[in-house]
């Protein structure tokens, strides 16, 4: 009897996931336990295996489509099977077995008495939340924006995005992938139509000019209807990888629906830059842990934190929520882009502790390793991002909504300082650079959780 594979759920933060590689064809034959497809969540990879033998019937969704948890994504079965049925979510009217159809990680909700062949409502995707076009099935009608009046236009993000960058409605275009959804190729092809003066509608039978709007050379994409400059050798094109569109989702997500403003400020390194330098003498001996400049500045933060707060929280739905415990967000780059990892209750570490959990977090980052409920913004209450190492002198970072604060780490510089009786010195000073949410916290409070980030920092002991 033939199966149904569904998108697994990679942690409860987690509601979609997106296909990166699909190692099996339409009609292979597959072992229980073969490489199925690969697929990502927004920060980490992983692969699915197949869970029976049998042959790869069908493929509801290509690489690149991004795919609601628990959805449907296979069907395995036997060759020549009668899988239809299965697509639509109703059982085979031929199927001599009267068991529900079998849908592996998705069992049946015996609360809702709906068998697990049918699509239980859940929360929006991402590519829903992210504005994808209603779609009314009954009637099929748009308006000309490519809005309908109830339900959505089923469309893969991938596809989405190429219409955006071709400036094409989605309107008119007539999907050919699974039910019915615009996949890639179908706006490759409306793309195609287009440069070559034609209407772009699933109709093909209007002509209209497309000389009149210049190309937007800055962004590669079409202004109104204008053809594409082709490549002279110039430059290469590469396409953004799902990471990185999901990373810049989210930067847009934050500045389009926040108040953004950054203090800067610095604080005095001498302490910090002492310790450092006890800690690289003593390295290798028992007892000594290896703790970073980073590290120092993270545990002074944390102590801020404790003493204000009104940063220490998220804001949600017009309402604040101040966290009893600190709940500390590190940026770790990587090979596969920004992760931003959870250390849970770092207030009940001390600075040793602190160190070690970073590395071990960042670690599991950089293999891909991490649990995925560690890289939801939900779960931190404070997010650092460290620039330093890089030269970086000055920033701007970017909130990780929906929490209210995030502190950016730059690089130590010297500056002329009065040391007294006179004597003007140069004192090492390390860049602070905080970013907060205008809606929840007013300069003044902000100002005052960034001076003592700095106090915390000048005033650090080697025993902490």
């Amino acid at each position: 009897m033939a199966i149904v594979v569904v998108m697994p759920r990679q942690g409860q933060s987690v509601e979609s996931c997106i296909i990166t590689n699909w190692h099996k064809s339409k009609g292979d034959k597959i072992e229980k336990g073969d490489l199925l497809f690969s697929y990502e969540t927004d920060k980490a990879a992983f692969d699915e295996e197949a869970p029976e033998s049998g042959v790869l019937l069908e493929k509801l969704f290509e690489e690149g489509d991004e795919v609601p948890v628990l959805e449907k994504v296979a069907i395995i079965g036997q060759p020549g099977e009668e899988y239809g049925s299965l697509v639509s979510g109703k059982h085979p009217d031929n199927s001599h077995d009267p068991s529900p159809v079998k849908e592996i990680g998705k069992p049946a909700d015996k609360s809702s008495g709906k068998s697990p062949g049918e699509k239980i409502p859940g929360p929006p995707t991402v590519a829903e939340s992210a504005g994808t076009a209603p779609y009314n099935e009954a009637s099929g009608s748009c308006n000309k924006d490519g809005s309908f009046a109830g339900g959505r236009i089923r469309v893969s993000p991938l596809a989405r995005k190429l219409a955006q960058d071709h400036d094409l409605s989605l309107a008119g275009i007539k999907g050919t992938g699974p039910q019915g959804r615009i996949i890639e190729r179908d706006i490759k092809e409306a793309a195609a139509r287009m440069r070559k003066g034609m209407d772009y509608s699933a109709s093909h039978d209007k002509k209209v000019s497309r000389s009149s709007d210049p190309p937007d050379y800055k962004t590669g994409a079409l202004t109104g209807t204008a053809k594409i400059p082709e490549s002279n050798g110039d430059y290469t094109d590469k396409r953004i990888s799902n990471m990185r569109s999901i990373i810049a989702g989210k930067m847009m997500h934050s500045l389009q629906n926040s108040a953004q403003l950054t203090h800067h400020m610095s604080a005095d390194a001498r302490k910090m830059l002492a310790w450092r330098k006890e800690i690289k003498a003593e390295k290798g001996k028992p007892g000594i842990e290896d703790i970073s400049i980073n590290d120092m500045v993270c545990y002074a933060v944390i102590r801020a934190l404790k003493v204000h707060p009104f940063m220490n929280a998220h804001l949600i739905d017009g309402s604040i929520r101040e966290f009893n415990k600190v709940h500390l967000g590190i940026a770790v780059d990587t090979d596969r882009g920004l992760m931003v990892p959870v250390v849970r209750n770092s207030d009940d570490m001390n600075v040793g502790g602190l160190a070690g959990r970073i590395r071990s977090l960042a670690g599991e980052c950089r293999k891909g390793s991490v649990a995925p409920e560690l890289l939801s913004s939900l779960n931190a209450s404070f997010t650092i991002t460290n620039l330093g190492a890089y030269g970086v002198e000055i920033f701007t970072p970017v909130l990780n909504l929906p929490q209210v604060g995030i502190l950016g780490v730059n690089t130590i510089t010297y500056r002329p300082s009065d040391m007294g009786d006179g004597v003007i010195g140069f004192v090492p000073v390390i860049g602070l650079s905080l970013t907060y949410d205008h809606r929840a916290v007013d300069g003044a409070p902000a100002s005052v959780f960034l001076a003592a980030v700095k106090q915390e920092i000048e005033n650090i002991q080697s025993n902490s």
